[in-house]
């Protein structure tokens, strides 16, 4: 449809039918007769004549189901105007990849745009049009569950996944290819950062802080095309995202230019109220009415105040025919007023969704995402070893994660199963956890050449309403760990977790430790195929991993501090760190082992001295020392030595991913602009200084060779 006949049918319709198009209903609401008003139509001031101008559905999908409930709305609709259907699509529809976190760990974009795209045709194939995805919060505090879901904590690398997912989920062109969704960014804004990691909890920086840090992912997404972005539950500045004008209006509108569908998440208008910024229904309508929110999912108060609202006089008409024309315009984008039912198909569905192909990437996407955190000698296990199998992560299928919606469990092979694959079943014993705990296990163990320890959180544990005050393994597993290593035979623990957890009290009972995540549909095969070494493991931690719990929240580029720690003065009292832990990091950003080594050399520069409209060339050459192939992630960082506010210690500036042959060398180039070494000032503007920076490139955030420029800025 062209947009001058998208205005002529805004005209057309009623202030009722243009408040509709700006309602979003869960699943529930589509189970009622025509006649039948139900509890929850009541609670959300919803009558049968109005349920035929809602706009949006939530949670609803496959082919036939999609199908009816677009035609039956389609017959009831005045206007004929389709209905859109939205979910969450978060690391899969059917086929489940590694949680965000996992994936990040790859830190491969075209890896994560892969599966995004399969995600997107599994889901359209269903009947689904919009996916509440990604989800690009800055995430420094291991306490939140969320964490799962984000791809770390460092703005740079959050940029690039964050572009990786949307052209993953609605490609080069979203009308035409039907196997395509609209991507919607969220949480806008900062909602990574709560106070304590407690979820919903109140969000406190500076606007300085804001900019540099937390907003780039999101504009990211915005500049590769995402079609809608969804307010946060928390406040910015003392005031609820969600009712917050300038943060959409002024930053997200006219700043980032985001022109998309603005939509609520889950009941967050009505939650204004709770807030105590608003003190009813009408209150919290208006507030985020003139935030520019276009759609409100499940809170009834656009559904019970907004017409009053406009024909009063007190909110503008003008406003909401804006709104509602963003809303027809994603509907005319995804192609539904010609075809409504658009990639929805019935036999496609049975055909495309947890296919083998599908189901291939997802276990190429674990096998990447894998991070060996500690190896002694130990791994890749041998396939002619006699293998003990302990732990309550043993034999689950508990390996999807959250936000998994339509992943099936019963479908999902287990760790026990993945190594099968590799040993037979005689050379596998599994030992009760109880038996271990008791050492009733002891002659089991007798012939044993290894162990492996399978541990972590069960995926109820992390995610959305997650937070934990304690990050060591639950339950049982320390003591099982220490039972374990009494047997005094070789140990490696697998992880199966949706955040970094303090590790510190068993990684030295361990000889081996590799962090799986929540790793998918085929993460069981993955992890096996990477403790036997038909993979060589290549993920890098998106996340730091701390110490102690008290060290939260951790992160790698931590402000310099006017009294610094160092080799040289460590064992004086009045510094900036801990009396009873170092301030490093159990297993610092970027870190991750491989089953060969890697050794960095010759780092050089095209030149030392640059002007703001020059470019440095910085090169290093990597070689594989060891007698396997094996991937490494490169990565440069920067240091501004004097600034005009404190800077970090370290940014990631650049990365790249290369895989070599047993004792080949490549050598790494990396451009840098005076942007890269640009931040945000006291006044908000962004620019680089005059001055000196380090340059530093290593195999992680700890581990790297430095050198020093200098940027002439006058």
């Amino acid at each position: 449809m062209e947009s001058t006949k998208l205005k002529e049918l805004v005209n057309q319709m009623t202030v009722e039918e243009k408040i509709g198009q700006m309602i979003q209903l869960s699943s529930d609401f589509f189970n009622t007769t025509e006649n039948e008003i139900t509890g929850p139509m009541n609670e959300m001031y919803l009558t049968t004549e109005k349920m035929k101008t809602v706009g949006s559905v939530l949670g609803i999908s496959g082919a036939n189901q999609v199908k009816e409930i677009q035609r039956s709305h389609l017959e009831s609709s005045r206007l004929g105007i389709p209905l859109l259907f939205m979910a969450d699509i978060v690391h899969g529809y059917r086929t489940i990849f590694p949680i965000p976190l996992g994936l990040a760990s790859s830190w491969d974009p075209k890896l994560v745009e892969q599966t995004a795209a399969i995600a997107a045709k599994e889901a359209a194939v269903a009947g689904l049009h919009v996916t509440f995805s990604p989800m690009v919060d800055l995430v420094r505090d291991a306490r939140w569950g969320r964490v799962m879901e984000s791809t770390g904590e460092d703005a740079y690398l959050n940029q690039q996944m964050a572009r990786a997912f949307v052209r993953g989920y609605q490609g080069p062109n979203l009308k035409k290819d039907v196997t395509k969704l609209a991507a919607c960014v969220k949480h806008f804004a900062a909602y990574g950062a709560p106070i304590a990691g407690r979820e919903y909890n109140t969000v406190n920086m500076s606007e300085r802080q804001l900019r540099e840090n937390y907003l780039p992912a999101y504009k990211a997404a915005i500049d590769e095309g995402s079609r809608l972005v969804m307010t946060a539950f928390n406040t910015v500045d003392g005031i609820p995202a969600t009712g917050n004008s300038w943060l959409m209006n002024e930053v997200l509108r006219k700043e980032m230019g985001f022109d998309g569908v603005l939509i609520s998440d889950w009941g967050a208008i009505g939650e204004l109220i709770a807030h105590g910024v608003a003190e009813n229904l009408k209150e919290a309508g208006t507030l985020a009415f003139e935030a520019g929110v276009d759609i409100e999912m499940m809170s009834a108060a656009y559904s019970s105040e907004l017409k009053g609202l406009i024909e009063s006089g007190t909110l503008d008409e003008t406003k909401l025919n804006m709104a509602v024309l963003r809303i027809l315009e994603l509907k005319n984008d995804l192609g539904l007023f010609e075809n409504p039912y658009r990639g929805a198909d019935a036999q496609k569905e049975a055909q495309e969704i947890f296919s083998h192909q599908n189901r291939e990437a997802a276990r190429i996407s674990a096998e990447q995402s894998i991070v060996l955190l500690k190896n002694e000698h130990v791994l890749p296990l041998r396939n002619d070893l006699k293998i003990a199998l302990i732990g309550p992560n043993s034999q689950t299928h508990d390996l999807l994660g959250s936000w998994s919606w339509k992943g099936d469990t019963a479908q999902t092979p287990s760790l026990y199963e993945g190594i099968l694959q590799h040993v037979s079943a005689e050379q596998l014993v599994v030992i009760a956890e109880a038996d271990m705990l008791d050492q009733s296990a002891n002659e089991k163990l007798a012939d044993v050449d290894v162990i492996v320890l399978a541990l972590g959180e069960t995926s109820e544990m992390s995610g959305e309403a997650a937070s934990r005050t304690s990050l060591t393994l639950p339950g049982n597993q320390l003591e099982l760990v220490k039972a374990v290593r009494r047997a005094a035979k070789p140990v490696v623990a697998t992880l199966f977790n949706g955040r970094p957890l303090d590790l510190s009290a068993i990684v030295e009972e361990v000889d081996g430790l590799v962090e799986a995540w929540f790793p998918g549909s085929e993460g069981g095969a993955a992890l096996a195929n990477v403790l036997f070494g038909a993979v060589n493991p290549s993920g890098k931690l998106t996340m730091s991993f701390p110490r102690t719990i008290g060290q939260v929240p951790m992160y790698y580029n931590q402000d310099k501090t006017g009294r610094p720690i160092n080799e040289t003065n460590k064992t004086e009292k009045y510094l900036s760190k801990y009396l009873d832990v170092e301030n490093t990091p159990l297993f610092p950003f970027g870190f991750g082992l491989s089953y060969t080594k890697f050794s960095y050399s010759a780092l050089n520069f095209s030149h030392t001295t640059v002007t703001k409209d020059e470019t440095v060339t910085v090169s290093v050459t990597v070689k594989n020392e060891g007698k396997v192939a094996g991937a490494e992630i490169v990565q440069l960082y920067i240091q501004d030595e004097v600034a005009k506010v404190v800077r970090p210690v370290k940014e990631l500036k650049r990365v790249e991913k290369i895989t070599l042959e047993p004792q080949a060398q490549k050598e790494v180039t990396f451009t840098l602009t005076a942007e890269a070494l640009a931040y945000v000032h006291p006044d908000l503007t962004f620019a680089a200084d005059n001055g000196t920076f380090k340059i530093m490139v290593g195999s992680d955030s700890e581990t790297v060779q430095s050198e020093t420029i200098r940027l002439i800025t006058k």
